[in-house]
């Protein structure tokens, strides 16, 4: 008996001394228990900031060639979501097209000249030539539609949920599945995206924060936000006609980000540090 309560006693000391040498200590938080490594709290410095215009809904939001474009929604059904084509210095759009009035128009992204624009609740992804806006064709797709972007292969697709996923652009059929998580378990709310550097950045809903995931793992790395944006950097705005913050892009060639949101009359120019 002895034995086995010296052996029971050694088991529980080198299990807590590997717990604390390990990092991975819980706490709970009402009903939830978090593991206390929590993501990194990113900084960043507003560099710039661009008119934006005030009446765009905006869903999808990216930077290519000198120009951003940018997907907008219609929450009245009245034909005003768009494609569009922004000149960045005036907020103005050099080409655009509009939705029929029955559907919601959401995420877009580019790749290999072409423009996939997806659906809020429609179940369809339109698909366009990059320089015209013609539309080549389009696909359908279970569920909702919220944010896209791309790894210049697959597409990777958001619906509201935890869930991420990737699909062929050939015909966008689901090819992965990835599960977004925090140090408290599984985020929902993912909205807009974009990979940079092998990382996915996401518009969290109804928050002002922007997360980091982990595209192998799917974990929350770092998180950055941005709750005093308005009010710090543009105070002059009437924050009671600006909807939720959601739109990132990002420029690879100048590394720096352009954020902004939902009827936003701003674009801002980011650098995290």
């Amino acid at each position: 008996m002895k034995i086995t309560f010296y052996f029971a006693a050694l088991i529980s000391f080198f299990s807590i001394a590997t717990a604390c040498n390990n990092n991975t200590a819980t706490e709970s938080k009402g009903n939830v228990t978090a593991i206390t490594n929590e993501p990194k709290q990113l900084t960043y410095t507003i560099t710039a900031s661009y008119p934006h215009d005030p009446n765009s809904f905006t869903e999808g939001f990216e930077w290519r060639d000198g120009f951003l474009y940018e997907g907008t929604g219609d929450p009245s059904y009245s034909g005003k979501s768009k494609l569009l084509k922004v000149d960045l210095k005036t907020g103005k759009s050099v080409k655009e097209i509009s939705l029929e009035k029955q559907f919601f128009g959401e995420g877009i992204t580019l790749l290999n000249g072409k423009i996939y624009q997806m659906t809020y609740k429609e179940q369809k992804c339109f698909l366009y030539d990059a320089t015209t806006f013609t539309k080549l064709k389009e696909f359908t797709y279970e569920g909702e539609g919220w944010g896209l972007t791309n790894d210049g292969k697959q597409l990777i697709m958001s619906n509201g949920s935890s869930s991420i996923f990737f699909r062929n652009p050939e015909n966008f059929a689901v090819t992965k599945t990835l599960t977004v998580s925090n140090n408290y378990g599984p985020l929902s709310n993912i909205n807009e995206l974009e990979l940079v550097d092998g990382f996915l950045y996401a518009n969290l809903w109804t928050t002002k924060k922007i997360v980091k995931i982990d595209t192998a793992s799917g974990k929350v790395i770092a998180e950055a936000n941005f709750d005093d944006l308005l009010t710090k950097y543009a105070s002059d705005i009437n924050t009671e006609k600006v909807d939720v913050f959601n739109g990132i892009a990002y420029d690879p060639v100048g590394k720096r980000f352009f954020i902004t949101g939902k009827y936003y009359p701003k674009v801002f120019e980011v650098k995290f540090n």
